[in-house]
């Protein structure tokens, strides 16, 4: 009858078995999702698409469907690669990096008023639980070089209300985390690094997601690797915790410790000072296969975007109206998940929002990422004064309103990278001519 898949369902040797998986996917089910994956019209496509169906149907009559759609052995091989690729032994796949960053507040034990510091500038996920169960978002001021979170302001807005301390690797570049620790150990304060964009990148000889107490990576389908659309992994330093990560990640289900006359018992997850409530963020066997494949080639995929990275650099930074992606070194060894562009406005003859549209104009998609946290409606929603934390966050407001983009680097041909970097330059020429 096959092996067990399921400690919940009898999938083994039984004369009434009962399936783990209730409906499962037929030929015609996996021809939708071959046309889905591998898009294409005319009549040498439709020939295609007919022999592949034919050759399904033969393999469907020698096959069987697999016994497990969720949380089985691709997940665990996924997580196995992940830990092999960071050098952990914590990656746990969750539904997307948003539940790794839940996970890490609520060990925190995040209550009304505790405050967390995050970056002015990133996605709105980094603070989206904080923000949901009325701590108090801190915003601290950006680098101007590198757009990600500052340490030297961090350190000016820690009080002792301060639970957390959130850095965003922002482009896969990585922030500059040995001042933050320092200060997190100082004020016992946790860190949880959003990772979203750094799978694979490097600080002083240590992985990206292996430094704070915390980290979380995206696989949304716009990242350097994707498990299928979705996904993420969430990693851990703390001491003990590891071993509750799973557990986390589906509601407290504890299968070792059973409850009488039954399969397993749930249990709250042990935080930083009182336990917490887990819920669900599982994850699926067939992101989980997409998850190990994109990993196995992961450094292929930095090494081609840094090279991108390398020559759009070898074409603009004779420029000084432009300031250059920084390519790293020794110590720093970004993912170049995006390309940071900045101009000097004083010598470009006008700010980015001049050179964004002209940009625009010629083609050239062209993205700040992000938006200053605090000029988002749902903060004024629950409280937050826009215009005073702007105060706080003078360099921000400078380089967002008048300074930088963000570049694409994936999927280009060199005709494509030189017609980008020609209309960059021609671009920086109009705006000093006053066209």
């Amino acid at each position: 009858m096959g092996r067990t898949t399921d400690f919940r369902y009898n999938t083994g040797a039984t004369k009434v078995p009962w399936a783990a998986v209730g409906e499962n996917y037929n030929v015609n089910d996996l021809m939708e999702i071959v046309k889905f994956l591998m898009q294409g019209e005319g009549p040498e496509y439709e020939e295609a698409i007919k022999n592949v169906k034919a050759q399904i149907e033969k393999l469907d009559a020698v096959s069987t469907p697999p016994g497990k759609l969720s949380l089985a052995y691709q997940v665990e091989k996924a997580e196995t690669a992940s830990n092999e690729y960071l050098g952990t032994d914590s990656s746990t796949f969750v539904t997307n990096a948003t539940a790794g960053f839940e996970i890490a507040y609520k060990y925190a034990n995040l209550k009304p008023g505790d405050e967390v510091i995050v970056p002015a500038i990133t996605f709105v996920a980094t603070m989206a639980y904080p923000l949901s169960i009325g701590a108090k978002l801190v915003f601290a001021d950006v680098d101007p070089v590198t757009i990600n979170m500052d340490p030297k302001d961090v350190a000016k807005k820690i009080t002792p209300k301060t639970k957390m301390i959130v850095p965003v690797h922002i482009g896969g570049y990585p922030v500059d985390m040995d001042p933050i620790m320092e200060l997190a150990r100082k004020n016992n304060i946790l860190v949880l690094e959003d990772a979203a964009h750094a799978f694979g990148a490097m600080y002083k000889g240590k992985k990206i997601g292996t430094i704070g107490d915390f980290a979380a990576f995206s696989f949304h389908e716009v990242k350097n690797i994707t498990s299928f659309g979705e996904g993420g992994i969430a990693t851990t330093t703390v001491p003990g915790f590891k071993d509750h990560m799973k557990r986390a990640r589906f509601v407290g289900m504890d299968s070792e410790h059973k409850i009488k006359d039954w399969l397993y018992d749930v249990a709250a997850i042990p935080g930083k000072e009182e336990p917490f409530v887990a819920v669900n963020y599982s994850t699926t066997e067939i992101q989980g296969l997409g998850l190990s494949l994109q990993i196995a080639r992961n450094e292929q995929i930095i090494e081609e975007r840094r090279n991108a990275a390398a020559y759009l650099n070898s074409r603009l930074a004779g420029n000084p109206a432009l300031v250059c992606q920084d390519l790293g070194n020794d110590d720093i060894k970004p993912t170049f998940h995006l390309y940071l562009l900045q101009i000097v406005p004083e010598i470009a003859g006008g700010d980015v929002q001049v050179f964004k549209k002209k940009l625009q104009d010629k083609g050239v998609t062209n993205i700040p990422h992000f938006g200053p946290l605090y000029r988002f409606r749902v903060t004024e929603q629950m409280g937050y004064n826009a215009d005073e934390i702007a105060k706080t966050c003078p360099v921000c407001e400078e380089v967002f309103y008048k300074r930088f983009t963000h570049l694409p680097l994936y999927g280009l041909t060199k005709e494509q990278l030189d017609y980008m970097a020609d209309a960059i330059l021609e671009t920086i020429e109009e705006m000093q001519a006053g066209k």
